[in-house]
């Protein structure tokens, strides 16, 4: 009997290691298809990249004070006129709260930084918090429903740098 019991606990932990190794390898194929890239379109000015984050059954929300739900032409068509604008200087950084993935879905919360005029006098930084679902269409991971919320106004330094490091796979 003890026997069996012995092996049934090695099993559980066995089968338990090689979930929580197929998730890091989720998070890390979503760190470089998606975070990277959604910093690079960012710091770029790159819509074409931007745009080819995102799904094309995208549902956009704002919550908030800025309450507003789009699909994906509304929501890319403000970035598409926005970013035309080559002397824009912004970046961003995301920070994470909970990351989950399975069967080529996913769901990741955080928050972000974004900031304009970096490295200058007239630097502005902006928090708020995210929630994004992804899920993988032809092997790339897409953005299906992406919200962000500053939750009136409450986010700030300290919660974005309370949250998670992209690469702290420990956390998830």
């Amino acid at each position: 009997m003890n026997r069996l019991l012995i092996c049934f606990i090695c099993l559980i932990i066995l089968s338990g290691n090689k979930t929580i190794a197929q998730n890091i390898d989720d998070l890390k194929d979503i760190n470089v298809q998606i975070w990277s890239n959604f910093k690079k379109s960012f710091e770029s000015l790159d819509y074409k990249l931007f745009e080819s984050l995102h799904s094309n059954d995208l549902i956009r929300v704002n919550g908030g004070n800025y309450k507003s739900i789009r699909n994906k032409d509304a929501y890319l068509g403000n970035y598409k006129e926005r970013w035309k604008n080559n002397s824009l200087k912004q970046t961003i950084s995301f920070r994470f709260l909970e990351r989950i993935s399975k069967d080529g879905m996913a769901s990741e919360r955080g928050f972000y930084k974004f900031t304009i005029n970096p490295d200058s006098e007239n630097q502005k930084s902006y928090y708020g918090k995210f929630h994004v679902i992804l899920r993988k269409e032809e092997s790339l991971w897409k953005i299906l429903i992406d919200y962000d919320s500053t939750e009136n106004e409450s986010i700030d330094e300290v919660s974005y740098n309370n949250a998670f490091a992209m690469n702290d796979f420990e956390k998830y």
